[in-house]
């Protein structure tokens, strides 16, 4: 009786042993992400073609501004995040895993319009500076018509197009703007949600494409949106803008190129981590070529995690840097230098 129990034991076990070899090693990992519409075109097209490469794990990104993608990883209710304002100190302290931020593209800030007969316009510093302010409220001011010589500008009020929503590329163009003109920085200042002024026509709409729907509606008006975005609409009426340099340059991934060369990141760590820092902000880059606007734009993990979503993040990082690079002329972003590159790929090790 006791022999024929040990030997149901040891068949017992065996069964057990047989059936822990045969179990899939790991079960399919959904990621779940939010945030910045900036660069949803082109994460839009890593997620699908990295989940046809690793069909045991899929992606799922909503675009809903970058504010919003910092607060659902404040909140914990997202496996990742993206932001074109990066994250501020007193938001990395806010999440008790720790945070890894990695610039995963980079792009340019553009003035879209719809001006009937004005198939090219050049705004000068003062000029793109004063409509934001709300100062400059009519197209044949002074201060477009000097550089537009021989282009018929309509006495018409300028309906000005801005985010409603929380968002980085609000972040960045104010932020330019700020770096730009005193005037700028004391009546509106860099937020990732500016309190625009009240004076002029000022209308605001969600996301790139609540934007370019609103300049789309309203003859006259102009708006800011991600130069890929308008690259992807096929959006003709763009302006040019005058850079640091003095040079009216439209966006492209030369001039782009050119302004992100002149970014360097601070070095060091992210506060009270030994996470490397890979915030860099160039407001006003120098550059006889340099577009003026433009800015890289990140992805943001937690440093602690389930070990299969980490190993799955790392994966879906090493994608974008790897073979994401290779699209991102063609869909109007930035491909990241390859030093760049290498200190992404070193920091990703730190989502754990």
């Amino acid at each position: 009786m006791q022999k024929a129990s040990v030997i149901k034991a040891v068949l017992t076990a065996g069964c057990v042993a047989l059936f822990a070899l045969s179990a899939p090693v790991s079960a399919d990992v959904k990621l779940n992400g939010s945030g910045a519409s900036f660069p949803f075109p082109i994460y839009s097209k890593w997620f699908k073609d990295f989940s046809k490469e690793h069909k045991d794990i899929r992606v799922d990104y909503q675009s809903k501004g970058s504010g919003a993608g910092i607060q659902d990883l404040i909140n914990g209710t997202v496996d990742f995040a993206a932001s074109d304002a990066a994250m501020e100190d007193a938001e990395i302290a806010k999440v008790k895993q720790g945070v890894v931020l990695l610039p995963m593209t980079a792009g340019e800030i553009v003035l879209i319009y719809n001006l009937k007969g004005v198939k090219d316009l050049k705004l000068s510093r003062a000029a793109y500076a004063g409509i934001f302010s709300g100062t400059i409220t009519k197209w044949n001011d002074p201060a477009i018509a000097a550089t537009n010589p021989g282009v018929a500008l309509p006495d018409k009020a300028i309906t000005v197009v801005t985010r409603s929503d929380s968002s980085g590329t609000s972040y960045v163009f104010s932020g330019h703007l700020t770096a730009i003109s005193e005037a700028f920085d004391k009546a509106v200042g860099k937020s990732k949600q500016p309190n625009w002024p009240s004076s002029g026509k000022f209308v605001a709409a969600p996301k790139n494409d609540g934007v370019t729907a609103q300049v789309q509606q309203n003859e006259g008006a102009i708006g800011y949106v991600e130069y890929g975005y308008a690259k992807l609409t096929g959006w003709k009426q763009v302006a040019q803008l005058e850079n640091k340099s003095g040079n009216f340059v439209a966006a492209g991934p030369l001039t782009g190129a050119a302004a992100l060369a002149a970014s360097e990141f601070p070095g060091g760590t992210l506060p009270n981590s030994d996470v490397p820092n890979l915030i860099a902000w160039n407001w006003d880059p120098a550059g006889a070529e340099s577009y003026p606007i433009v800015s890289y734009t990140w992805m943001l993990f937690y440093k602690d995690q389930d070990d299969a979503k980490a190993a799955a993040l790392r994966k879906l990082v090493k994608y974008g840097i790897e073979e994401g690079q290779k699209i991102a002329d063609s869909m109007g972003y930035i491909p990241l230098p390859e030093n760049v590159q290498q200190k992404v790929l070193e920091a990703a090790e730190f989502i754990q």
